[in-house]
């Protein structure tokens, strides 16, 4: 089994989700024959989408010959989906910040989400993933907010906009960890204790 271990926060130890990504990662070696190619986000140098990849994206669509500079930085997008794609189980560490998820996992997800990459389109039947056969796990932090909070303490658009995305691509096992709340939290010891049991509960699973 191949998987790619994106790490969407920058905190390294300190950072929780990734402490619980590392637990169902450690137990599912145990028992399984897995290669985990790590991505750290932050650390990764992405490549910017900007106005020279969406120019060679365009050109792309209109029939046009792409600039030397479009060529290049349309490679460097095909790249990082080409490691992408090589996974047959994603694992996701991912802290809620400002409701939704951190700036440089959206720039991840607006380079790797490309038409006849990752996602088809027909005129008539609309978009279709291309991801299939692939699965998904999910690890939330958050320092405030978790599901049983009041409405004055924040919301979760991470959880909702995720589960979307990988639907698109046609990812549609996805499973769900969370560690929440870490910071708002009398007894966090003991939400922290079951995050890794539940991690180790999920890895066994696999």
């Amino acid at each position: 089994m191949k998987i790619l271990h994106i790490n969407a926060s920058p905190r390294g130890d300190e950072s929780q989700s990734l402490d619980i990504a590392n637990t169902f990662l450690f137990e599912l070696q145990k028992d399984k024959a897995v290669q985990i190619d790590q991505l750290d986000l932050f650390a990764a140098d992405l490549p910017p989408f900007g106005t020279v990849a969406t120019s060679a994206k365009m050109a792309l669509f209109t029939g046009r010959d792409q600039t030397e500079e479009e060529v290049a930085a349309w490679a460097a997008v095909r790249a990082v989906f080409d490691r992408f794609a090589n996974a047959d189980l994603y694992v996701l560490n991912v802290p809620i910040w400002n409701n939704g998820i951190p700036y440089i996992l959206k720039q991840f997800i607006d380079l790797v989400t490309q038409p006849g990459w990752s996602f088809g389109f027909d005129p008539e039947a609309g978009y279709s993933g291309l991801m299939t056969g692939r699965k998904a796990v999910l690890v939330h932090a958050s320092g405030v907010w978790h599901q049983d909070i009041g409405p004055n303490f924040g919301s979760d658009f991470s959880t909702p906009f995720l589960e979307d995305w990988l639907t698109f691509i046609g990812i549609e096992d996805v499973q769900h960890l969370r560690v929440q709340p870490t910071v708002l939290n009398a007894n966090y010891a003991a939400t922290k204790a079951e995050a890794k049991r539940q991690s180790t509960a999920l890895a066994s699973a696999y």
